[in-house]
Formats: C-alpha cells, sequence, structure tokens
C-alpha cells in the first residue's frame, strides 16, 4: 500500500516573500526523510490555476509518497508550520490498480532528474 499524502500551504497576510521561498526550500529538504517513499516528494507554487480564486488563496504545495500511515505520521507529527496561516491536508491510500500504473515512478530510486539541484 502506498500512502498518498497532499498539503496545500496558505501563508499569515505580512509574511515576507524571503520567508516564503526559505519555507518552500524547507520542505523540499523534507524529500531526504527515511519516511519518504524513494524521496518522492514534490513542492510548488504559486498556483497557476485559473481563475486564481479557485486556488483558494493558497501558496504552496507539497506531494509525498509514504510506504504506510507509521512512515506518514513520522512527517506529519515532527515538523510544524509557523509561518502558515492555514494547512489543508488530505491524505489517501493508492488503490492498487494505481499503484501498479505509477509502479516505475514509486520504485524507481536511482532514477533522478537533471534539474541542477544540488542534493
Amino acid at each position: 500500500m502506498v500512502l498518498v499524502h497532499i498539503v496545500l500551504f496558505k501563508f499569515k497576510p505580512g509574511v515576507s516573500p524571503a520567508h516564503k521561498e526559505a519555507f518552500a526550500a524547507e520542505l523540499k529538504r523534507l524529500r531526504h526523510l527515511p519516511s519518504v517513499l524513494n524521496k518522492r516528494l514534490v513542492v510548488g507554487g504559486p498556483s497557476v490555476t485559473d481563475p486564481i480564486a479557485r486556488s483558494r488563496g493558497n501558496h504552496l504545495a507539497l506531494v509525498s509518497y509514504h510506504a504506510s500511515k507509521a512512515a506518514l505520521a513520522e512527517v506529519t507529527s515532527t515538523y510544524l508550520w509557523p509561518f502558515s496561516e492555514e494547512v489543508t491536508r488530505f491524505d489517501f491510500e493508492m488503490d492498487a490498480e494505481d499503484e501498479r500504473w505509477m509502479g516505475g515512478f514509486l520504485s524507481c530510486a536511482d532514477a533522478t532528474l537533471d534539474t541542477g539541484e544540488q542534493e
């Protein structure tokens, strides 16, 4: 079973762009936690949704994959988000068919994209 973890972040008014960028960088570092399945964690923002109102004011999104509820709990019980005004979280178990369909993506630990980012 694979657990998919989705989080939407809305920052408090007055949080500077520099703090938002630092926050996003810190979120990206979470991919190196042992509880994240094969470092499958992405952070993105701002939203490109049109119309933007459908994003409901969220500034960043995080999507990660975990092998179990216990692995997910390791991340979510340890890390706090002090600059966030609102956090929307949605976790679900991927069904077996979707897991087979995404098998290569989820299991290929040594597959990397050349993003120019140093790990």
